[in-house]
């Protein structure tokens, strides 16, 4: 069907984007609130987002001006009455979202396709609540709205034969990419993203790193956009909780049980940036950590040599009894450590990228020897990032189990490798999708490193993929595609 005249109820930050990007397709916009007040609110949304727009020479005054003329605001849900769809963007409130979905349906014209943004919710339980099931879908942007690029188009079981397509259809019309996937708490980049999010949560309640060393592993050495915790405070602390909820009542894995840390946040109200404190929003404690004055050194493992002639070159010394050993490698160490004479010199070193080294302490390492790791690091152009002798230090540790849900979820048939990697990269910034990403770092390499993780923290989700695990036993470098 064409759509050309499209309703939007609930104009927050999320739906007025929505609203936003209609009209600047051309589409009639119909936008609707519960009362005067939040209306006024989503004009004011509009408003300022087109005026930005302009500022930053991205739309003229008169195409702003059309813009906002194409829409029409209203506190009456009967003015949805001809609408050829309708987008609901109120709160991840189930019980508030079947209600009106049941009020829509009597509102709406039987052809009418009813769409929910949810992020995570079940789209199946909304379709229910109506006389059309097989005419509701879920239609999910991410924020903000006008400016990101994928829009995940959601099925049912019962979805009539060529609405996804439809709507897929719509979302290119609006410039954006769709990737059509199934029912499935937290669709394609939310079931990604969110436990990679509550991981780093975990790893920082156990004190495996510090908030701002795990942040800088991630942007400076995996080379994502945002750290996990900068990314939390966006999304919102109590909207990741919702997911996680969601995800682990549909799933029972326990990776996907919200962090503790994180319910302890929402329940005191750090929220992010929405009430300007939650994992960032205070300044950093400061550290006292003891300075190596003179240090001479020993490196071991794979790539020592150029690590050891980039020190001998800044003038450190290398000797038989040295105040550190640096031993170069992307497991835990303490098994090296025990047998040395001085197993409290020894620290783990991973090179990640070319600008972090995860510096790690073993339980019998001293102050001192992780303090002269730091430093030697500095002197070799890197950024140290201190951490506990774990499986998968830091980097490892969060960005491996995130590239192995994405080889389940294709393996499952529930996205192709082109829907999967381009979800993340659109919908998170991401520079590469987690396949490419697996495929970049070697999928040998990954296999291996998950392995090491299950052996430590014996969590099944760790396992390799069988698809992965065959991929490698086949000397395969990539995954197959069409």
């Amino acid at each position: 069907m064409a759509f050309e005249r499209v309703g939007v109820v609930g104009l927050g930050t999320m739906g007025a984007g929505i609203a936003e990007v209609f009209a600047r397709a051309g589409l009639r916009v119909i936008g609707v609130e519960a009362d005067a007040e939040a209306l006024a609110r989503g004009r004011g949304h509009l408003e300022r987002s087109t005026g930005r727009a302009v500022d930053r020479g991205r739309l003229g005054e008169a195409e702003r001006e059309e813009i906002l003329r194409r829409v029409t605001l209203t506190t009456s849900r009967d003015d949805l009455s001809e609408a050829d769809l309708v987008v609901e963007a109120i709160p991840e409130i189930l019980d508030a979202k079947v209600s009106l979905f049941e009020d829509l349906d009597r509102i709406c014209k039987p052809q009418a396709v009813l769409a929910t943004n949810t992020s995570s919710l079940s789209v199946t339980a909304v379709a229910a609540a109506t006389g059309r099931p097989g005419r509701v879908v879920g239609m999910h942007f991410f924020n903000p709205a006008p400016v990101m690029r994928l829009v995940e188009v959601v099925g049912t079981v019962v979805t009539e034969p060529g609405v996804l397509d439809e709507i897929a259809g719509l979302a290119r019309r609006l410039g954006k990419t769709p990737v059509a996937v199934g029912d499935r708490a937290g669709f394609v980049v939310n079931r990604l993203l969110l436990p990679y999010l509550n991981h780093a949560a975990m790893l920082l309640e156990n004190g495996v790193a510090a908030r701002d060393d795990i942040e800088a592993a991630m942007t400076l050495g995996a080379g994502l956009p945002m750290g996990p915790f900068a990314l939390l405070d966006l999304i919102g602390l109590d909207t990741a909780y919702e997911v996680m909820c969601v995800l682990f009542d549909e799933t029972r894995d326990r990776r996907h049980a919200p962090a503790p840390l994180l319910r302890e946040l929402v329940t005191a109200g750090l929220l992010g940036r929405k009430s300007g404190r939650g994992f960032h929003g205070e300044p950093p404690v400061r550290r006292e950590s003891e300075r190596a004055a003179v240090i001479t050194y020993r490196v071991e493992g794979e790539g020592a040599g150029a690590v050891a002639e980039r020190l001998a070159q800044a003038g450190f010394k290398t000797s038989d009894d040295p105040d550190v050993v640096l031993r170069l490698a992307d497991r835990p160490v303490v098994e090296h450590a025990v047998r040395l004479p001085r197993p409290d010199v020894m620290v783990g070193v991973h090179l990640v990228g070319e600008r972090v080294a995860e510096v790690a302490a073993t339980a019998l390492t001293s102050p001192g020897a992780v303090a002269a790791a730091r430093d030697l690091m500095k002197v070799i152009g890197r950024t140290p990032v201190p951490c506990r002798d774990r499986a998968g230090f830091v980097v490892d540790a969060l960005l491996y189990p995130y590239l192995n849900d994405a080889v389940r979820m294709v393996e499952a048939g529930y996205a192709s490798i082109g829907e999967v990697d381009a979800a993340m990269r659109l919908g998170c910034g991401y520079p590469a999708g987690p396949i490419e990403t697996l495929e970049m770092i070697g999928l040998d390499r990954v296999r291996d490193g998950l392995r090491a993780l299950y052996t430590e923290y014996r969590e099944p989700s760790y396992a390799p993929a069988p698809l992965l695990d065959h991929l490698v036993t086949a000397g395969l470098t990539s995954f197959p595609r069409p």
